[in-house]
């Protein structure tokens, strides 16, 4: 099949040195899942004069959108407004969460959680998943069924959180081992050990979670980092030794290139040299920042240090599952700070794409229109008489066209989503697969 649209993704290496490609009347010719020809529709037309062709009439076709932190038990707990980090965990986020122990429950929000990902053009994403192990095993079944390319793990932690939502040590382990064995590198999916955080995660079962990386050197690694005052103090009683917060996690082996530290708010030099060196990746969420008052991303300081970083939506303190909300947030985030970076349209598609897709090691498989990429798409089209169609209609470049899309475009203007080739949603429908 061909699609004809207008098209657009973002190029380079690195946010402040992305760029737009842009066609007003692409295709991109897709086979066995991949686009496998894309170009000017005249030519890859000619060069496919069989193919059936499939017209997109208005809007933009973008790739598909990478999550690089969300959490899966968290769909119902959006908007629970006036609470900082550890006061929202304690009185709204953790109950919620226990209600995980029901499979049934679980399997439900399963079908929520990634639902309301694909509605909003995500394709691809790293996941916090639940603290109960038979849970988490239906979120990667729903993935499965979906086709939904998902990076998640068990959440751990021994300490600080409800008393039903502790594990140990023990345990913790032969469940991780037990999901990797039976979800890890099949129908699309990865794991990522996922301790929840230090605040929560003793000596051993920090351990734990070194061990399992050292056992299977593919597997990814995520947690939280620097997201909140009170969270840091906290942590650094606990951890005296430590000479800061990230050092707790690179004492047993946990900072290299397959993790991904959410937030990072509130990092120290040190810290942010320590992170470059390992080439470890943070996940920026600014609508939760914003929503937990939590603080304002220091991205500057992240990228003169050299530290890499993508976006999140970080449901349920962030507010919704659009990364075009995000991106449009991380914009305003940065205009907020004396420091602040500016970020064209091409920079923040950079990290709603290619971003999150380098942080998952998948930067070769997806985030871009090339020949050879995963047909990961989604399709922008305006509803009919929105404010969105109306600031389309006076765009007279792809960089106003795309700075519309991230101001005004959210879940209702998701038309269509291809994952790996397959039409997973149209307009208000799943499709089965």
């Amino acid at each position: 099949m061909i699609l004809r649209a207008s098209m657009l993704h973002a190029v380079g290496e690195g946010p402040l040195a992305a760029r737009l490609e842009a066609l007003d009347d692409g295709g991109l010719y897709l086979e066995g899942g991949r686009i496998a020809d894309a170009g000017p529709f005249a030519e890859v037309r000619a060069r496919h004069p069989e193919a059936p062709v499939r017209r997109l009439e208005g809007g933009l076709l973008l790739p598909g959108f990478v999550d690089a932190h969300v959490h899966y038990p968290q769909t119902g707990v959006i908007g629970a407004l006036g609470l900082d980090l550890l006061d929202w965990l304690e009185r709204v986020t953790l109950p919620a969460e226990a209600r995980f122990a029901d499979v049934a429950h679980a399997r439900r929000e399963a079908r929520t959680f990634l639902q309301a990902l694909v509605r909003s053009g995500t394709t691809r994403a790293l996941v916090f998943g639940s603290h109960f192990a038979p849970a988490q095993a239906a979120l990667f079944e729903e993935a499965a069924a979906l086709g939904f390319p998902l990076t998640s793990g068990l959440a751990t932690g021994d300490r600080n959180l409800r008393a039903e939502l502790h594990t140990t040590p023990e345990r913790a382990y032969e469940e991780n081992r037990a999901l990797i064995e039976r979800f890890h590198g099949k129908n699309g999916l990865r794991y990522a050990v996922t301790p929840r955080f230090a605040l929560a995660a003793g000596e051993a079962l920090l351990e734990v979670s070194g061990a399992l990386l050292r056992e299977r050197p593919d597997l990814h690694f995520q947690t939280h980092l620097n997201e909140n005052p009170r969270e840091i103090a906290a942590v650094a009683r606990l951890f005296p030794a430590a000479r800061d917060y990230l050092d707790v996690y690179d004492r047993f082996g946990l900072v290299g290139p397959r993790a991904v530290f959410a937030h990072d708010v509130h990092p120290n030099p040190r810290e942010l040299e320590r992170l470059a060196a390992a080439a470890a990746w943070v996940a920026h969420c600014p609508s939760s920042n914003a929503f937990l008052g939590s603080g304002l991303f220091p991205m500057r300081a992240h990228l003169e240090a050299g530290v890499r970083f993508a976006l999140g939506s970080d449901v349920g303190a962030g507010t919704r599952f659009s990364l075009l909300g995000e991106a449009m947030d991380a914009y305003k985030t940065q205009r907020l700070r004396e420091d602040g970076v500016h970020l064209p349209a091409a920079a923040l598609l950079w990290l709603a794409t290619r971003a999150g897709v380098a942080a998952l090691g998948q930067a070769d498989e997806a985030g871009g229109l090339e020949a050879g990429m995963s047909a990961d798409l989604v399709w922008l089209r305006p509803p009919p008489g929105s404010t969105f169609e109306a600031v389309l209609a006076h765009a007279e470049s792809a960089e106003h066209a795309l700075g519309a899309a991230f101001a005004l475009a959210r879940e209702d203007a998701v038309a269509a989503v291809w994952i790996r080739g397959r039409l997973v949603f149209a307009r208000g429908m799943l499709q089965a697969k």
